[in-house]
C-alpha cells in the first residue's frame, strides 16, 4: 500500500469523467488498435406512424451491442422481434460486426432470444433480487456475410 492519501468524491464531474474516458481508450488503442462507438437505433412505426417497437444500442469493436429492445404489448408473438433483431443483424453485418450482444432479464424475455438463436453466456443471479440477467451473444459469421 501507499502512503499517499486520496480523497474519493461520488457524484457528477465531466471533467474527470473524460480524464477516466480518455484514459482508458488510450489503454485500449495500444491493446487492440484504433476503434470507434457508433450509435444504433432502429424503430419500427404502425399505419399512424406511432412507435410499437424499437432498439438501441452501438457497435464497436466487432460487435453490436444491443441495450433496449421494447415491443408495445398488443404487437408482442406477432414475429415483430424476430423482424427487428433480423434487421439489426443485418445492419451489424454492414457494419462489419462479427456478433451481436445483449441481456435480459429472466421476466423478460430469454426464451424469445434463444429461438432467434441466440446463446446464453452466463446467469447473474438475483438482479433484481428474486429474478436473473441473461448474458447473450448470436456470432454472425456462422451464417454467412451478405453482400452490401
Amino acid at each position: 500500500m501507499t502512503d499517499t492519501p486520496y480523497r474519493f468524491r461520488l457524484g457528477a464531474d465531466a471533467e474527470a469523467m473524460a480524464v477516466v474516458r480518455t484514459g482508458l481508450e488510450r489503454f485500449n488503442v495500444k491493446q487492440v488498435g484504433e476503434y470507434g462507438y457508433e450509435d444504433f437505433q432502429l424503430y419500427a412505426r404502425d399505419g399512424a406512424d406511432q412507435v410499437v417497437g424499437g432498439m438501441f444500442g452501438h457497435s464497436g469493436m466487432g460487435w453490436l451491442y444491443v441495450d433496449y429492445l421494447w415491443l408495445d404489448d398488443g404487437q408482442r408473438g406477432h414475429g415483430l422481434g424476430a423482424q427487428l433483431l433480423q434487421a439489426a443483424e443485418d445492419e451489424a453485418r454492414r457494419r462489419g460486426c462479427h456478433g451481436v450482444f445483449l441481456y435480459t432479464y429472466s421476466f423478460q424475455a430469454p426464451g424469445f432470444y434463444r429461438k432467434q438463436g441466440y446463446e446464453l453466456m452466463g446467469v447473474l443471479e438475483d438482479c433484481p433480487p428474486g429474478y436473473q440477467r441473461h448474458y447473450l451473444k448470436k456470432s454472425l459469421q456462422a451464417q454467412g456475410a451478405q453482400p452490401g
